[in-house]
């Protein structure tokens, strides 16, 4: 599988299941999407901003409830096989993505995870009809990394991405920082060469990093150092 992002703005996603997997996904998917949750009890779990539906879909059900809803994706996170698997076929029938995240096909799914557990494990469900892995994900305003199993370790998972969240801290304002110097150095009289250097230069530096997470320095002040010994002084000049 090739990882890609996928943009579900003003989209709907449909699951089924009312259980920890699907409160995750739903929570997952309602920061950008319009989340449908279809199922016949809902656990005191915390379902984000979706909308919750309570009724007992069969397998012959499912093909009605995906045209209503016409989703961009359905999730399958039901405790019910047929279904999962009804639910993987119709979703499949009518060229909508599927997610299937129920236990059975996949690995174990360390409980303690957070809403990022790693459910790369669906890609193996029934006869591999589903095309979605929802991978781990660590965060840091626009700035993401995700990281994907291929459905075998949930626990390994969970384990990097606790190590890159600690590493990937203050990325977000390292973006805006290098987005503005990037645009400025278009208009200085440099080398397309030169300002790659000069920004890959920064994004390097561990003392503008300090100044962007501790504030104990000004970081545009560090980025300038950073980018006059990369260019040769007064070729910079901006502040």
């Amino acid at each position: 599988m090739i990882p890609l992002y996928h943009d579900f703005t003003d989209e709907t996603v449909l699951v089924f299941g009312g259980g920890p997997v699907g409160a995750r996904k739903a929570r997952r998917f309602a920061t950008e999407a319009r989340v449908v949750v279809v199922s016949p009890a809902f656990d005191g779990e915390d379902f984000g901003s979706a909308e919750l539906v309570r009724a007992r879909p069969t397998p012959e059900d499912i093909a009605g409830w995906i045209e209503r809803a016409a989703p961009a994706l359905v999730v399958a996170a039901t405790d019910d096989d047929a279904v999962n698997e009804s639910i993987a076929d119709a979703a499949s029938e009518r060229d909508v993505l599927v997610n299937r995240a129920d236990s059975s096909a996949s690995d174990s799914v360390d409980s303690s995870a957070s809403d990022s557990v790693d459910s790369g494990a669906s890609e193996a469900a029934g006869d591999g009809v589903a095309d979605v892995v929802v991978p781990a994900t660590v965060a840091d305003g626009d700035v993401r990394v995700a990281i994907s199993t291929g459905g075998r370790s949930p626990a390994l998972a969970k384990y990097l991405r606790e190590r890159i969240e600690a590493e990937i801290e203050g990325a977000e304002a390292m973006a805006a920082l290098s987005g503005e110097l990037r645009a400025e150095l278009r208009t200085a009289d440099l080398g397309p060469s030169t300002r790659r250097d000069a920004i890959r230069a920064v994004v390097r530096d561990p003392e503008v990093w300090k100044a962007l997470r501790t504030g104990t320095s000004n970081p545009r002040q560090e980025a300038t150092r950073v980018i006059r010994n990369t260019t040769g002084g007064d070729r910079w000049t901006q502040e």
